[in-house]
C-alpha cells in the first residue's frame, strides 16, 4: 500500500486510528420530509435492519456500505442467501421500483468506506450494523457529523468506547437507539411492568440466560487468501489482522476478542438489558461482579467462554446470576411471585398477569410501536429513544467487568456512579485500555 496522507480519528484515550486519505462526497439535495438514512454493515444483520426501516413510509435509504462486495456469510460459496454491498443495492433498489412513488430514491449510492457517509450533509441518520470492533468509531465519526445513530448491540465492544458514545451523544444531542430491539417487545414490556409496579413483591434476585459460546470452530478454519473484492485490511481496522478464515470471519468473528466478546456479550444487552429496565438500574449497575466457571474452547481460534457465569450483586440486597447454564431468557424472582420472559414466551407464577388485558399499574413503560418506528419517530420529535445510549452501556457493562474479573481472578467492587472498580489500579487499567492498530486502508 501507499503511502498517503493520514486522517486521525482520537478517542481521548491516547490511542488512535489512523486510515488512509479520501474524498468526501458532495452533498445531493437538503434533508426532505423523509429521514434519509446510511446503513452500514452489510450481513445478516444489515439485511435484518433494512428490512426494518423499508417497510417505514418516511425513511428512505439512501446510501450503503460495506468492505466486502458480495459473499454468502458463513455458508459455503454458492449456497443460500447472498449479503454485501452488492445484494445489497439490487434488494433496495428493487423495492424503490416497486414502490413507485414520485421523488423516491430510485436506489442507493454504494461506498467501501463509511466515513464518505458520514461525510454526507443530506444524510439524516446512520444505521451501523457492522461487527463489535467497528461500534465506536462509526458511531463517533457520524455523531460528530451531526448524524442521528442507530448503533447494533453490543453498543461498543471496549468498555471506555461505550463512555464516549453516550457522552458524545449527549455533546451532540443526537438521537441514539441500540437494537436492543427487545425493549420493543409487548412480552419484556409486560415483565418490566410487573416489576416496576410491586406485583413481585421486593425483588430478591434475577437470572439472566445466555447462550453458550463456541466450543469448536464453527467452520473451516484454513487460511484463505481475501477475495479481490474484500478489503480484509479494512475490515479488521482498529483490530490485529488475524489471519483469514471461515471459523472466524462472517458470522463467526465474535468468538475472538480482537473483534467480539463472544457469545455472552452479543447477548448480554438483551436479556441483562430488560433486567436492568425492569429493577430500574439500568442508568446505574451492580456494586460487585464476580467471574466464576468460565471454560474456554480447546481451540486457538476464538479465546471467549463457550460456558460462563457472572454473579453480581445490587442495591437492596438483590443478587443475579448471567449464565450460560441458566434457562435462556430472564427469570425475575421476588418475594410474592416471580416472572420469566423470552422471545415470544412469557411465564409468572400468577396466572392473572398472564392475559392480555391486565393491568399492571401506573408505573408503566412507554409502550413502542416498534424498534425501527421509535428511532425515527424520535428523529423527528428529539425525544429519547427507547434504547438510549448509556442505558445500553452499562446494561452491557457487567459483561465487560467480567471479562476483567476472570482475567485477575477476583471479584471487584464497582462504583457505578463513578465507573470505577474500586481500590484495584490493576483491574481499572484492564477495564480502560483501548489499544488501537495503525493501518492504512487501500483507498
Amino acid at each position: 500500500m501507499k503511502r498517503r496522507t493520514f486522517l486521525k480519528t482520537t478517542l481521548g484515550t491516547g490511542s488512535t486510528l489512523l486510515l488512509g486519505s479520501y474524498s468526501p462526497s458532495k452533498a445531493i439535495a437538503a434533508p426532505s420530509e423523509r429521514i434519509r438514512l446510511g446503513v452500514i454493515g452489510l450481513g445478516s444483520r444489515g439485511f435484518n435492519l433494512i428490512d426494518d426501516f423499508l417497510r417505514e413510509p418516511n425513511a428512505e435509504i439512501v446510501a450503503i456500505c460495506d468492505v466486502d462486495r458480495f459473499h454468502y456469510r458463513d455458508r459455503p460459496w454458492g449456497k443460500g442467501k447472498t449479503f454485501g454491498r452488492e445484494p445489497a443495492r439490487k434488494y433496495i433498489t428493487k423495492h424503490a421500483a416497486r414502490k413507485k412513488k414520485s421523488g423516491i430514491h430510485s436506489g442507493p449510492d454504494v461506498y467501501k468506506d463509511f466515513r464518505d457517509i458520514c461525510s454526507r450533509s443530506d444524510i439524516d441518520a446512520m444505521v451501523v450494523a457492522t461487527p463489535d470492533h467497528w461500534h465506536a468509531l462509526c458511531t463517533l465519526q457520524g455523531l460528530k457529523n451531526g448524524k442521528d445513530i442507530y448503533c447494533e448491540k453490543p453498543i461498543t465492544h471496549l468498555f471506555r468506547e461505550g463512555q464516549l458514545v453516550y457522552q458524545e451523544v449527549e455533546k451532540q444531542k443526537a438521537v441514539f437507539q441500540t437494537g436492543s430491539q427487545q425493549r420493543s417487545m409487548r412480552e419484556f414490556q409486560m415483565a418490566v411492568n410487573l416489576v416496576r409496579n410491586g406485583h413481585l413483591g421486593k425483588i430478591q434476585k434475577f437470572e439472566v440466560g445466555l447462550p453458550p459460546g463456541y466450543e469448536k470452530p464453527m467452520g473451516s478454519t484454513d487460511i484463505i487468501i481475501p477475495r479481490k473484492d474484500l478489503d480484509y485490511n479494512f475490515w479488521c481496522g482498529p483490530s490485529e489482522v488475524l489471519p483469514l478464515m471461515q471459523a472466524r470471519f462472517h458470522r463467526w468473528w465474535r468468538g475472538h476478542r480482537a473483534y467480539g466478546g463472544g457469545v455472552l456479550m452479543d447477548w448480554i444487552g438483551h436479556h441483562n438489558d430488560i433486567a436492568h429496565w425492569a429493577l430500574g438500574v439500568d442508568l446505574s449497575g451492580p456494586t460487585s461482579v464476580k467471574a466464576v466457571n468460565w471454560i474456554y474452547p480447546n481451540t486457538e481460534i476464538y479465546n471467549t467462554p463457550f460456558q460462563y457465569e457472572i454473579l453480581t450483586e445490587y442495591p437492596g440486597g438483590i443478587t443475579g446470576s448471567i449464565s450460560s447454564k441458566n434457562k435462556q431468557g430472564l427469570k425475575i424472582i421476588g418475594d410474592e411471585g416471580w416472572v420469566y420472559v423470552r422471545r415470544g414466551k412469557f411465564e409468572a407464577s400468577d396466572a392473572r398477569w398472564l392475559a392480555k388485558d391486565f393491568k399492571t399499574g401506573s408505573l408503566n413503560v412507554q409502550a413502542s410501536p416498534g424498534h425501527a418506528r421509535n428511532f425515527l419517530d424520535c428523529v423527528k420529535s428529539r425525544k429519547a429513544c427507547i434504547a438510549p445510549a448509556e442505558n445500553a452501556h452499562r446494561s452491557i457493562t457487567p459483561g465487560h467487568l467480567g471479562y476483567v474479573s476472570a482475567q485477575v481472578g477476583r471479584s471487584l467492587k464497582w462504583d457505578p456512579k463513578q465507573e470505577i472498580i474500586i481500590n484495584d489500579e490493576q483491574a481499572n487499567r484492564i477495564l480502560n485500555k483501548v489499544k488501537y492498530r495503525q493501518f492504512r486502508d487501500n483507498s
